[in-house]
């Protein structure tokens, strides 16, 4: 019974987890504050969109590039003292922002680009750490509470990100938002992971990192672990399913986030406002997903959730888009919204949990960049083609489609995401975990 009660013990109640989590809620509140008043400022210094959509611009392009080979560093260094320096180069180099105007935009862009590029740090090194915090057992559930710490930063942040950009304009939102950096790294400054057996492992070749090696040394390794990174991504049939959902799944999102307010203000007439409630109160099911998530990782696979969540998520974006002539009732809407949420958190923390568990922990940093690169570029593949379509009549059929991507992430899921082999620190093909 002991042994029981331990196993069902929340991660949020380990001392480690919580304040890596706290960290987390509080940086990525810090994160919504300025990515609200970044574009708004943009708009309001150039007076075009142009300005405020060279802002996502910015923001995507260096995660693209660099965002794969980012990982491979996060695998070379300590985790937590990566999170650290990491966050507090972040909050110090916001400061320039104190001295953007409208004949400065250069300054503005070049930290959206910087900060970007150190999220893509930051970002796979809390994943990757999440493993050394709680139990095999316990590692969903923690991954769903991230989801929920993730949720309540986009809920707490983006209202108060427009509200501080009103109250105290740029200079105000740079100030909290450092604020925020300097208090992440102070919590996690008090972590105590502890080491996998994987990092106890000696390295390879390809993976020891020699102090005092020439920097043309250095440079090799780093490329031959970037390209064992992708190496593993080919192996591993487990990895390459997940890397194809999330290239569908991105696509998808990139149609979505393009064609989202064209529909709402042309098909159901809610305007700019009734798509900011829409949008935000899909926050409000991401909280309500992390705890449905929690409990059901107790007793559901990661590729049923995977599987699962797909299919209600496309299901119900289905009905969504094509509700519009029975209904242009805005409670509806925002209702399916937050109903959205739930199988969004529910197959993120599949996905995670899944990369967790088959990659071993000397190589999951690059694993996590690289996935998150590759779904980063299918997105902008799917900005592009709704850009493309956005003006081309009737909509819904193509809304129709992106949601029959999720639909078609589903099945993928649940068929193709089997029993597989994972990898060991080798190479070799050994069971590290049951998958379903």
């Amino acid at each position: 019974m002991t042994a029981t009660a331990t196993r069902e013990r929340s991660p949020l109640l380990r001392r480690d987890f919580a304040l890596v989590w706290t960290a987390g809620l509080v940086s990525d509140t810090g994160d919504w504050l300025l990515m609200i008043a970044l574009p708004l400022f943009a708009l309001s210094a150039t007076g075009s969109a142009l300005g405020a959509s060279t802002v996502f611009l910015v923001e995507l392009v260096p995660m693209l590039l660099v965002g794969s080979f980012l990982g491979v560093l996060v695998d070379r260094w300590d985790h937590r003292r990566t999170i650290i320096i990491v966050a507090l180069l972040q909050g110090l180099l916001l400061l320039p922002l104190l001295a953007a105007s409208a004949d400065r935009m250069g300054i503005v862009y070049a930290v959206a680009a910087v900060e970007a590029v150190l999220g893509a740090i930051i970002n796979p090194a809390r994943q990757a750490m999440i493993p050394q915090l709680v139990g095999t057992d316990q590692l969903a559930r923690g991954n769903a509470l991230i989801a929920v710490s993730d949720s309540l930063a986009r809920l707490i942040g983006s209202p108060l990100g427009g509200l501080s950009f009103a109250l105290w304009g740029l200079p105000g939102v740079v100030i909290a938002d450092a604020a925020s950096y300097l208090i992440t790294a102070g919590l996690v400054l008090f972590v105590r992971p502890r080491p996998r057996k994987a990092d106890a492992a000696p390295a390879t070749d390809g993976e020891s990192a020699a102090d005092g090696e020439p920097a043309a040394v250095a440079e090799r390794r780093i490329l031959h672990e970037w390209v064992e990174g992708l190496a593993l991504l080919a192996r591993s049939a487990t990895l390459r399913t997940l890397a194809g959902i999330a290239a569908l799944a991105g696509v998808a999102q990139g149609l979505f986030l393009v064609l989202f307010l064209v529909y709402v203000t042309q098909n159901i007439g809610a305007g700019d406002t009734g798509a900011g409630i829409i949008r935000g109160v899909q926050a409000i099911g991401g909280v309500l997903g992390g705890l449905v998530t929690g409990a059901l990782a107790r007793r559901m696979a990661p590729r049923w959730m995977i599987g699962v969540g797909y299919l209600v998520f496309g299901t119900l974006s289905l009905v969504t888009w094509n509700l519009a002539p029975f209904t242009t009732a805005l409670w509806v809407y925002a209702g399916l919204f937050i109903a959205m949420g739930i199988p969004g958190v529910t197959t993120a923390t599949g996905e995670i949990t899944l990369v967790q568990t088959t990659v071993p922990a000397r190589a999951l940093g690059r694993v996590i960049a690289a996935v998150t690169t590759l779904d980063g570029a299918a997105q902008a593949v799917g900005l592009l083609i709704g850009g493309l379509l956005a003006d081309s009549g009737d909509i819904v059929p193509v809304l129709d489609v992106q949601a029959s991507l999720y639909l078609l992430c589903g099945l993928i899921g649940i068929v193709a995401l089997r029993d597989r082999r994972g990898l060991t620190g080798s190479g070799a093909g050994t069971d590290r975990t049951r998958l379903t």
